[in-house]
């Protein structure tokens, strides 16, 4: 076989290799009940679960209580399902967090609290607000 064939089915299968161990590491989004089955098989995967955080009648967030020394916090989140989990997270809170309105939680389970590692934060956007009013008139 010539050497102009064999390098480009090395560099192909070298590919090949590298999308199969990144697709390995993927995460998906997932409800609370479907991460905790994966922490209770044995899953080291980081989890993805997309909610938001549980807020009174008036529209006011509860829940999130600031350790002392205000180098971590834990809140209370709803998934998708309506379920409410309580979340523990090492870092103080994010600028934000009060105006998110959606949460992504990546992380997994530590007996029955969720431990997240990192938290993103979908804020409603500065046009939205534009939007409504411009509609209003």
């Amino acid at each position: 076989m010539k050497t102009r064939y064999i390098v480009p089915i090395v560099v192909i299968a070298i590919a090949v290799v590298i999308i199969m161990m990144m697709a390995g590491d993927a995460s998906s989004y997932v409800t609370f009940k479907e991460a905790k089955a994966l922490s209770i098989k044995g899953s080291d995967k980081s989890i993805h679960v997309v909610g938001e955080l549980t807020r009174d009648t008036d529209g006011e967030i509860v829940g999130i209580v600031e350790s002392p020394d205000k180098l971590s916090f834990k809140f209370q989140m709803i998934d998708e399902n309506g379920f409410v989990q309580q979340v523990l997270h090492s870092n103080p809170i994010p600028t934000d967090f009060a105006k998110s309105e959606q949460v992504v939680i990546i992380g997994a389970y530590n007996k029955e609290n969720f431990i997240a590692e990192k938290i993103l934060l979908k804020c409603p956007s500065k046009y939205q607000e534009e939007q409504e009013l411009s509609a209003g008139l």
